[in-house]
């Protein structure tokens, strides 16, 4: 037993890999190309990918949203774990990252399943809500620009159900949340959204110390 999360050290995160995630091989094609990414630092993690499977399943999930695609990890994993009549909405700006995410999705047998909403996300998320999705959706992912969070988690927050998870990355910033010297916006806005989730009573939160911090959130 131990009193704080583990230090993993590339051994114990390669054990974590081969025994802790069930990785389906398009997920691993992906994640192989990305690699060679300019930005590949933006993809999220694969026990990341698992968790958020997992939660899709614990909770049949069927209609999900995701700001932020990039080359289409998570996107791919959530579409991976819904039914086969289950939704995604998925935003983005890039046509240029996301087109190696419709080439993934296509290859898994999942494209059906994505809705993909290229702009600004909080235009589409707006539009969403005047669209009346307001109480529709299941789960959320924010991995967009972090300067928006606060943004993204209000309209995030109405279009999710009561019961509804929310999923928040990045929440731990590599360290720089909690280093007094930050103070870019982008650190600003995280932490402006961390005090958020641990004051609001409309949720019950937690962070979970995987990959660069992930944040969930249940909506009451």
């Amino acid at each position: 037993m131990t009193r704080k999360t583990l230090d993993l050290d590339a051994t114990l995160y390669s054990y974590l890999l081969a025994l802790g995630v069930r990785e389906h091989p398009q997920l691993a094609a992906l994640r192989a190309e990305t690699v060679a990414h300019p930005q590949a630092q933006m993809q999220i993690a694969p026990e990341q990918g698992a968790l958020m499977q997992l939660l899709v399943q614990l909770i049949s999930a069927r209609r999900c949203l995701e700001v932020g695609v990039f080359t289409g990890y998570s996107s791919l994993a959530v579409a991976l774990a819904l039914p086969e009549d289950g939704r995604l909405v998925a935003c983005d700006l890039s046509e240029e990252f996301t087109a190696i995410a419709r080439r993934h999705w296509a290859a898994a047998g999942v494209a059906h399943k994505v809705e993909l909403r290229l702009g600004p996300a909080l235009a589409t998320l707006d539009a969403l809500l005047a669209e009346g999705g307001a109480g529709g959706f299941d789960l959320a992912f924010l991995d967009a620009d972090k300067s928006n969070y606060p943004h993204y988690y209000e309209r995030a927050l109405a279009l999710l159900r009561r019961g509804g998870v929310l999923l928040v990355d990045n929440v731990l910033w590599s360290g720089r949340v909690a280093d007094p010297a930050a103070d870019d916006p982008d650190t600003a806005a995280i932490r402006a959204l961390n005090a958020t989730l641990h004051a609001d009573p409309r949720v019950a939160h937690c962070i979970v110390p995987i990959a660069d911090g992930l944040a969930l959130a249940v909506k009451r």
